[in-house]
């Protein structure tokens, strides 16, 4: 793995890989990384518009359920900037609510091939790669729900604790390879997906919010930059001790 030059920005030297590089928490991951001296590649799906103008950043697209996409755009990426150093999955869905019993199968099946199968084939084409330098990092985007449950979106709260243990697992395989593998579990953020929820409650956007993330001991939503800055933590070598660990960022939601 390139080490940082002190004084150069914490991923200087490094080449990272986002996926959902054009949504909320995606771009400020982006943008961070750029800004602390990483070359970025940006992916998302075909029509997304790019959300990151800086010149260490490229844009790409991908279709994350698709390994021919994903096989494709990982040798494409390797070849214009290097083997990666990073990889941050945050590409994901979260489908619509309800109970087990109201949920459709293709809303099962789409949940699972974005936020579960897009995962393990990112990490499937980048491994190989990270494999032959002997080092690398890979962040996966779970949730607070991937670690405690809930009854409004069961199928994502599925998808997001599968991801958490397929983060623990590929840790487990990798880590005698110098790869690390870690996951961040963000809690209620001030997203346009979240914007669009509490504008579409029928109980207003203000009683929303208080219900959200009123009982948490920090009762605000977080950034996208605050999601950003975690996994600029996991993705430098200030971190290259911590593997299989999970990254909560939630107020404290999971604390009470």
């Amino acid at each position: 793995m390139n080490q940082t030059t002190p004084g150069a920005g914490r991923m200087a030297g490094k080449t990272a890989i986002v996926t959902g590089g054009r949504g909320d928490l995606g771009s400020a991951t982006v943008r961070l990384l750029a800004e602390q001296g990483a070359k970025v590649a940006s992916l998302d799906v075909a029509g997304a518009p790019a959300a990151v103008e800086h010149p260490s950043v490229a844009e790409y697209d991908v279709d994350v359920t698709s390994e021919a996409s994903v096989a494709g755009t990982v040798a494409s990426v390797c070849a214009d900037l290097g083997t990666p150093d990073v990889l941050v999955n945050a590409a994901g869905i979260i489908g619509p609510a309800g109970p087990s019993h109201t949920a459709e199968e293709q809303d099962f099946d789409l949940l699972f091939n974005v936020n579960v199968k897009g995962v393990w084939l990112m990490t499937k084409h980048t491994v190989p790669a990270m494999l032959q330098q002997q080092a690398g990092s890979i962040i996966n985007f779970s949730s607070i729900h991937g670690i405690t449950g809930g009854k409004n979106v069961p199928l994502y709260h599925a998808t997001k604790g599968a991801v958490r243990l397929l983060t623990k697992s590929d840790a487990a395989a990798y880590g005698g390879h110098g790869i690390r593998v870690n996951s961040i579990h963000p809690g209620s953020m001030n997203t346009r997906m979240s914007r669009r929820s509490a504008e579409q409650s029928p109980i207003g956007a203000a009683a929303y919010y208080q219900q959200l993330v009123g009982g948490n001991p920090l009762p605000r939503q977080g950034e996208p930059i605050e999601i950003a800055y975690a996994v600029l933590y996991l993705a430098s070598d200030e971190s290259r001790f911590t593997t299989g660990a999970e990254l909560v960022v939630d107020g404290g939601y999971t604390a009470v």
